[in-house]
């Protein structure tokens, strides 16, 4: 590293690679991966372990902003990007079960929600040397960050690129439905009230459409040397 580059913020769209390049640079880099994403997991598992009504907004939110959650740099080698800690419990595994996965959604659309988790979010960013992901770190979490990257690709790219993943895992996949949810998902990110999608007005724009995840890479790397 030639510059004084600690906190490197990386947005963008549903399906644009994101996280593979964020865990690909973090992992170079020696920094902490942090995909914000896994908070909202985190919140839901801890509502679901205590019964909590999901849908009773006032009761999610007041749990998020008390949540002592933390994330930290992966202490097992066992696949994990990072450690997910509620207190001192390590959650990172707990969390992704299917019970999380049905109901993450309903947890992430609440604005007090985000929020409170933008602002834990934010006290672990600052530490430095990390390398944080999501839809709002450039312009709302991090707007102070060194470097905001924000990943872009047409829909029908990132729908492409689903639908290929899908079926190397040998399950089936309907490209036009893939596409369908990617749009779908792009106007409720873009339009939502609180921390729309946008790259932040001092991003550097990368458009991956004709780039592999390698080129894509090299060039995020060249901007952090």
């Amino acid at each position: 590293m030639t510059k004084n580059i600690s906190i490197i913020a990386l947005d963008g769209p549903a399906a644009s690679g994101k996280s593979t390049l964020g865990r690909t640079l973090a992992d170079s880099l020696g920094y902490l991966f942090f995909d914000t994403g896994i908070m909202y997991r985190a919140i839901t598992w801890i509502a679901l372990r205590h019964d909590m009504d999901l849908h009773n907004e006032a009761a999610i939110t007041e749990l998020a902003q008390n949540a002592q959650i933390d994330i930290q740099p992966p202490s097992k080698d066992d696949g994990r990007a990072c450690d997910v800690l509620i207190g001192e419990k390590d959650v990172t595994w707990d969390m992704r079960g299917d019970d999380v996965d049905a109901n993450v959604s309903v947890v992430s659309a609440y604005a007090g929600v985000r929020k409170a988790l933008s602002d834990h979010q934010r006290r672990i960013g600052m530490r430095g040397k990390v390398v944080m992901v999501g839809r709002d770190i450039g312009t709302v979490v991090l707007p102070e960050a060194d470097i905001k990257i924000y990943l872009d690709a047409s829909a029908e790219e990132r729908a492409k690129r689903r639908y290929e993943e899908i079926i190397a895992r040998g399950e089936k996949a309907d490209y036009d439905e893939i596409l369908k949810k990617v749009i779908e998902r792009d106007r409720i990110d873009s339009t939502r009230a609180v921390a729309p999608l946008r790259p932040a007005d001092d991003a550097v724009i990368i458009d991956s459409d004709k780039m592999d995840a390698a080129q894509v890479f090299e060039r995020v790397l060249a901007l952090c040397k």
